[in-house]
């Protein structure tokens, strides 16, 4: 029997179900916890996948500055995972940085394997200075992160550093 997967956009419908496929990993710390307030806040960022039509797995891609992200949230439920959800779920992310003129996606994992079977490369967290300054600094296993960190070069761009857009611009008139 054949089976069909579909990655697509998360939608506002699709929060319950994104929660529910998140609290497990949350409460076994692999993950932060986010209420429904800060899933709908950060949707946008959220893809979904569909296993026969039933939500299986969830990724998000947050991005720092010009041209770096993040995949994070990866989550896809028990009795998928054998089916290479986890795998099409960050390659979609892959076509979608390239598509942003993303260079350079990173993840902080417990499963960095995973992610080396997908071409992306151990590295130390202190090369990750936009996310342990604007998101670790605020986690209570800053001190002790027990995660390992991973990237994947997309392009041959540089990475450009982060820059702060003026905060008001105003264009007079006659």
């Amino acid at each position: 029997m054949r089976h069909h997967i579909v990655i697509r956009a998360a939608k506002a419908s699709d929060v319950p179900r994104i929660g529910e496929l998140l609290a497990p990993a949350a409460a076994a710390k692999l993950i932060l916890p986010r209420s429904d307030d800060e899933l709908f806040q950060h949707l946008q960022e959220f893809l979904l996948a569909e296993y026969d039509g039933n939500a299986v797995g969830v990724v998000a891609m947050h991005i720092y500055g010009t041209n770096l992200g993040e995949v994070r949230s990866l989550v896809v439920d028990p009795q998928y995972r054998a089916h290479g959800v986890g795998r099409l779920l960050v390659e979609a992310c892959e076509r979608w940085a390239k598509g942003l003129g993303i260079v350079r996606l990173f993840a902080l994992t417990y499963v960095p394997e995973f992610f080396q079977a997908l071409g992306y490369v151990r590295v130390s967290k202190e090369s990750l200075p936009h996310k342990i300054w604007t998101v670790c600094v605020h986690c209570a296993k800053f001190a002790e992160c027990d995660e390992v960190a991973v990237q994947k070069q997309l392009s041959d761009a540089p990475v450009l550093p982060m820059t702060m857009p003026p905060i008001i611009e105003a264009i007079e008139g006659d």
